[in-house]
């Protein structure tokens, strides 16, 4: 009998350390991302959140330790070199042109063309078909990509760029901080669309501060403070309440209601 082959983790960093002069940003982080899995970073402001991204991006290079991509050494100068190994990041600002149609906004940068593609025209055609088609496969039905993007509530646009870098051929996809500004009903559409991107084998990097929305989603829970892991967990292991605990600081937290308490009495 076979044994069952291993899977190589679709990204994974191993003590990897990121220094701006005599600032470190990130200091012996290691990290695990498999295929059809959400792995979730939390973390404050001021936790090197925006150092992780980037360097998972392509945006910077690691100051020392191993960056690895479906099991390989990688090294990215650029977003784009990072898109090539399949690893695509949807930042806060989406990257998107607001008063675009939908289907513009999908294919920015990267429009169809006809005939010669160098010389070609855009083929509009195809683009809203293709466009249409592949929202609908992520479940996300539109009334008219012929609308603005920025109509669309934040939740919608959110989903339409996890779309895109879905279709654009994502192994990993790096999502910056995507609930942050939304609220209830649409963060659950956000969190959706997630899932949704997790069942088509695509390795989700959620990048969180809010541990609520980590635990409905993810399958592995990364702790990020001060440029450190702090703590690492599976979904079979942790409860939301230990995540919230552990995230707060547990001693830290007690401290801070048992003053609060006090004060409340006084």
């Amino acid at each position: 009998m076979n044994a069952k082959k291993s899977v190589n983790p679709a990204l994974e960093l191993k003590n990897v350390g990121k220094a701006f002069g005599s600032v470190i940003a990130l200091r012996d982080v290691s990290l695990r991302v498999d295929p059809g899995t959400v792995t979730c970073v939390l973390g404050d402001n001021g936790a090197g959140k925006s150092t992780l991204i980037k360097i998972l991006s392509g945006v910077h290079k690691p100051s020392e330790g191993e960056f690895l991509v479906a099991g390989e050494p990688a090294s990215f100068n650029s977003p784009r070199d990072a898109m090539g190994r399949g690893i695509a990041t949807v930042f806060q600002d989406l990257a998107t042109v607001p008063l675009m149609a939908v289907w513009r906004n999908f294919f920015l940068g990267n429009e169809p063309k006809k005939w010669w593609k160098p010389l070609g025209i855009l083929d509009i055609k195809r683009a809203k078909d293709v466009a249409k088609a592949e929202l609908l496969n992520m479940g996300i039905d539109l009334r008219d990509t012929e609308q603005a993007i920025g109509t669309l509530s934040g939740g919608e646009r959110q989903a339409v760029a996890i779309a895109r870098a879905v279709y654009f051929g994502a192994n990993v996809l790096i999502l910056d901080e995507p609930t942050s500004a939304l609220g209830v009903r649409q963060s659950g559409i956000v969190l959706k669309y997630i899932l949704a991107a997790r069942e088509r084998g695509v390795a989700v990097v959620f990048i969180t501060h809010n541990p609520h929305h980590a635990h409905l989603v993810g399958d592995r829970f990364y702790l990020l403070n001060r440029g450190q892991m702090t703590a690492e967990f599976v979904r079979d292991k942790v409860k939301l309440d230990e995540l919230i605990q552990a995230m707060a600081g547990g001693a830290e937290l007690d401290t801070l209601t048992h003053e609060i308490s006090i004060i409340r009495q006084d």
